[in-house]
């Protein structure tokens, strides 16, 4: 409770006023409770920040201290022969220039389907709305299948080309009702009807209204769609077959697969532990480089992350 001062006026009536300080006073059971919210947050980011520590300086220490466990924190004996098996393949540039060109051409798409899908979700006067939901869920529990899914991509002729990299992940049902919320909780009717009565049409209400009041929704979205195209490659294994078309998920993969030993073909046991040794080095370096276009885009939209999510969640 607030601290209050008690004083009289002339005609004896009581006065209160606050204390400078105007703190809450916390009882001991929510210090108590509040210690320990502290010790569990600072555990769950110990269990999230360690991992990643470890990637990196294991990718940076030599790897036989990475074999021997002497890698905690710290890189051991710093190297750079991870990057260097990783960055000597020739296909690494064009893989990097397919991911991005995937992950940007794909997330504007995206945004485009989903905000126009869900903007006339939003509306409680649209005829079907309802139906049309469920039509648009009902895609979530059931699909037509792997097989059905590439014979259609065949028929459209978008085998071993980038279509079949953005076009046939266009949508996310998910990520429509998720907008669709938003919109529904923060653009109101009335800002519709105010906007028609100054001769607005409904593009132009979308375009220079609802769009603009939408930047904390579409970052999150933004980051859920670019993460999930950086990410993608079971795609291009079923869809590509020419390999400057692959994406850079695809190409370390196959990075790794031939650096793999195959422990018949290797006699001497310290060679074998070497090579090994290797690998492991070798697929810390790949984790990193997989990584660090994705953590450097998330400063941008951490701003609106949060808002947009939180609003997003609530129930319409």
């Amino acid at each position: 409770m607030l601290e209050l001062n008690k004083s009289k006026n002339n005609s004896g009536n009581k006065i209160y006023k606050k204390s400078k300080n105007n703190r809450m006073k916390e009882s001991f059971t929510d210090q108590v409770f509040l210690i320990f919210i502290y010790i569990m947050l600072s555990l769950v980011l110990v269990i999230i920040l360690y991992p990643l520590i470890y990637v990196v300086s294991a990718s940076f220490s030599n790897p036989q201290a990475v074999i021997s466990g002497k890698v905690w924190l710290l890189p051991v004996e710093p190297t750079l022969r991870g990057y260097q098996a990783v960055f000597k393949n020739h296909q690494l540039l064009s893989g990097f220039t397919n991911s991005f060109i995937y992950m940007i051409f794909g997330t504007l798409l995206n945004l485009v389907m989903t905000m126009l899908c869900a903007y006339p979700l939003a509306k409680k006067d649209l005829v079907g709305r309802n139906i049309i939901t469920g039509l648009f869920v009902l895609t979530m529990y059931f699909s037509g299948g792997l097989v059905p899914s590439y014979m259609l991509i065949q028929k459209l002729g978008l085998l071993n080309t980038r279509g079949a990299m953005i076009i046939p992940t266009a949508l996310s049902v998910w990520n429509v009702i998720i907008a669709r919320t938003y919109l529904q909780n923060n653009i109101p009717d009335s800002l519709f009807e105010a906007a028609e009565m100054d001769g607005c049409t409904p593009i132009i209400f979308f375009i220079r209204i609802v769009l603009p009041l939408s930047a904390p929704i579409l970052a999150v979205l933004t980051l859920y769609y670019g993460v999930g195209h950086w990410n993608t490659y079971f795609n291009a294994m079923i869809y590509l077959k020419d390999q400057k078309l692959f994406p850079l998920q695809l190409i370390l993969r196959n990075i790794l697969i031939m650096n793999q030993v195959d422990p018949t073909m290797v006699q001497d046991a310290t060679v074998m532990q070497q090579k090994q040794g290797l690998i492991d080095l070798l697929k810390y370096a790949v984790i990193v480089v997989a990584s660090v276009p994705v953590l450097a885009i998330y400063p941008f939209v951490q701003k609106h992350f949060v808002k947009g999510i939180m609003i997003g969640a609530l129930k319409g």
